[in-house]
This record gives structure tokens, sequence and C-alpha cells, in this order.
């Protein structure tokens, strides 16, 4: 493994603007690094590292919590047309703007994560405040860490003397903490090997406080085309089916399917609960109408138990988009996940631990393949869908 290059650590006064690494030195042809940092517009100021494994490649976003940007397989674009012109630097977003809503404002990533003290709709919270007295405080649209930028990131590149592929690693630390406020410390690892078609995630959260803190975390992957489009289809192994709201309902029939741009289209969530292989892996597959491209996103039920499909196939002006998004809850408002259950207790100074793949297919048979693991977790349980909200899923 090359020695760490730390392109930022705001602790040791580092920040470098510009760096970056051929396929010579990763030493896989086609592969490179680059980052440099935006100027101009809302993207003024926002560091970007630029990942290209020689197949696939796909922007990191430091300032931006070290989100995904967006990305490309061989001619595939992986990500969606949001209206923003992004990125967006942090410094643009106020996220109490629109009654709590102002997390759109930033909105474009194809993956971004929504916590870390909450993750969901936004909402009247109650706390304790500097006094110890239980006091109201309004939560956000899916939380702070988008919106945090990293305090340390560096790049690694692991190489294998037994002529296995190069491995490319971007870590990066976001920290979510105040005084008064619970403390947390968020270490991803953005990784993927020369030559091939994924790339995964793996964070750790750290409560950084004295005492007991709840959390939330949700991994929102955004998919537009050439995945999504008329006849594109969500393929996963899953127990339940339910709508989240009266809207959902309307397009219960055919949740799983996906209309082409259409104006005016308003938003339809569903909850899932996922079926899983015996150690908790699972699968999400996006496929196109003809079965041929394919998007798929791997994570463990153990760490993550919930699953969400946000649909909006609105025009291609106003963001025609779905969502796929395995969860530690669902990103209702705090309280109604809290009194489900569902909310996670760190312990002081404990850690978390999330890991997250991202798969792409450009042919039929990468596409089928899919199915048939999917089929095989699936096996010959039914899927128990619901026509009606439920009460424990829907707050």
């Amino acid at each position: 493994m090359t020695e760490p290059t730390v392109l930022t650590d705001t602790h040791q006064g580092v920040w470098v603007e510009a760096a970056e690494w051929t396929g010579d030195q990763i030493g896989h042809t086609g592969a490179s690094i680059r980052k440099r940092a935006l100027r101009g517009g809302y993207c003024d100021g926002v560091d970007i590292v630029e990942v290209d494994n020689g197949e696939f490649s796909y922007t990191i976003l430091p300032t931006r919590g070290m989100g995904i940007w967006r990305g490309r397989y061989h001619d595939l674009d992986v990500g969606w047309q949001a209206p923003v012109p992004g990125p967006v630097h942090p410094g643009f977003v106020n996220l109490q703007d629109r009654g709590g809503l102002g997390w759109l404002t930033g909105f474009d990533e194809v993956i971004v994560r929504c916590g870390l003290d909450s993750n969901g709709a936004p909402g009247t919270d109650v706390v304790l405040n500097n006094n110890g007295v239980p006091s109201e405080v309004e939560l956000t649209l899916h939380g702070r860490i988008a919106n945090t930028p990293a305090s340390r990131v560096e790049v690694r590149i692991e190489k294998s003397e037994g002529g296995s592929r190069p491995r490319i690693i971007v870590a990066g630390v976001c920290v979510e903490a105040a005084l008064f406020y619970p403390g947390f410390e968020l270490h991803t690892e953005i990784s993927t090997v020369c030559g091939s078609n994924t790339f995964t995630i793996v964070d750790t959260v750290t409560n950084l406080k004295a005492v007991n803190a709840e959390f939330e975390l949700l991994y929102h992957c955004n998919f537009g085309p050439p995945f999504l489009e008329e006849g594109s289809r969500l393929e996963m192994p899953a127990r339940l089916v339910a709508p989240r709201d009266a809207r959902a309902v309307e397009g219960i029939g055919s949740y799983a399917d996906y209309l082409g741009p259409t104006d005016g289209f308003i938003e339809q969530v569903y909850w899932y609960e996922p079926l899983a292989t015996s150690d908790g892996n699972t699968l999400s597959l996006l496929r196109n109408a003809r079965g041929d491209r394919g998007v798929v996103v791997r994570y463990n039920t153990k760490q993550m138990p919930c699953f969400s499909q946000w649909k909006n196939t609105a025009s291609t002006g106003d963001g025609y988009v779905t969502g796929l998004e395995p969860g530690t809850d669902h990103p209702n408002s705090k309280t109604f996940e809290r009194d489900q259950g569902r909310l996670l207790s760190l312990a002081p100074e404990a850690s978390y631990v999330i890991e997250m793949t991202i798969e792409v297919h450009d042919d039929v048979a990468g596409v089928q393949a899919v199915q048939q693991e999917i089929a095989s977790i699936q096996g010959d349980s039914p899927v128990e869908v619901h026509d009606q909200p439920l009460s424990h899923l829907s707050g």
C-alpha cells in the first residue's frame, strides 16, 4: 500500500488545492485520480475528488459530507439531472428555508447521506437544553451531514505483489457536533478495484460525547436515465411493501414499475421490509425496460434493516429521478421513529459500521445474473403488498 496522501487536514492546517495521479502511478492503464477546487456560482469553493478506475468513474464531494456527486460506467451516466446547478457549497444552503426543506436547494448527488442526528422529514423534537430543561427544537429535512465539510481527506492506493488489480481508496472524516448538541464523527472509506464495475462505501459513525446518543443514517441513492425510463422496474427481495400515504396508495398496483417523465407528477414513497441471506446481505436492482442496463445497491440488513423507494418521475426539468434508500430506519419524523423503536443508540465512544456497494451493468447477461441472485434470496416467500399505509411504518 502506498503512503496516504493527505489532501485536507484542518487540525494540521493542510489543504491541497490540486493533485493528480496517473495510470502509471496507480498501476492500471486508464485509471486516474484528480483533486481540484471548483470556482464560480453555487459551486464556488467546493472540493471534488474525481476517481476513475479505468472502467467506472465517480466524483466525491468532501465539501458536501463526502457524498458522491455523479458517476459514469463506460458510456452510461450514473446520476440524475437535478434542477440545482450543483454541486452546491453548503454556505449557500439554508436548512431552515421553506419550513425546514432547505436541504433540497443543495440536493443533486447520486449518493447523499441523510443523518446523523436525524434523517427524515422536518418536524419538532424535544431535547434537554443547556439548563437541563426539556425544550422543543426544529429538525430539518434529512439532517445536517450532507452539508458538513470533511475535516480530513486522504488518498491511498493498495497494490498487491500477487498481480491483482490496484484498489483506490479515498477516506474522509466529517464531524457533526456542537456544544449542548449530540456529537458524531463520520469516518468514510470509498474504494474501488481498478477495472471493476463497483465502488464500495464503508462508514463508521462514532459517538463523541460522554452520554448515549440516538442516531439515524439513510443513504439516498438517486438514479435517472438511462436506468430510469418508461418501463423501468425496481427488483429486490422483500417480505413486505406498503405505501407511505394516500398519494402512494394511488400507485400501489404498479409500485415497482416506472413512468417516463410526467408533467406535474407528485412523489410517491413505498416502505419495504427486505429479505436477505443468512448473513444479512441483500440488494436492490433498478433496471431499464429492455433489461440490458441496471444499477445495483448492495447492503446488509443487519446494519440497515429498512428500505424506502422514492418515485419522482416528474418532467426532466423538475427532476426525473428515483431513490433507492437503505437506512437504519425509515425517513419519517424522528419522534415517530423513536416511538416505533427504530432509532439506534450509541454509547459514549461507541461506533456503528455500515457497508454499501454500488454496481453497474450494461448488458443483458449482467442484469440477468443480478435478477437470479434476487430470485434466490426471495425463494418461495411471497411479497406481502399492502394497499393502505401501515400504522407502524407511516407517521
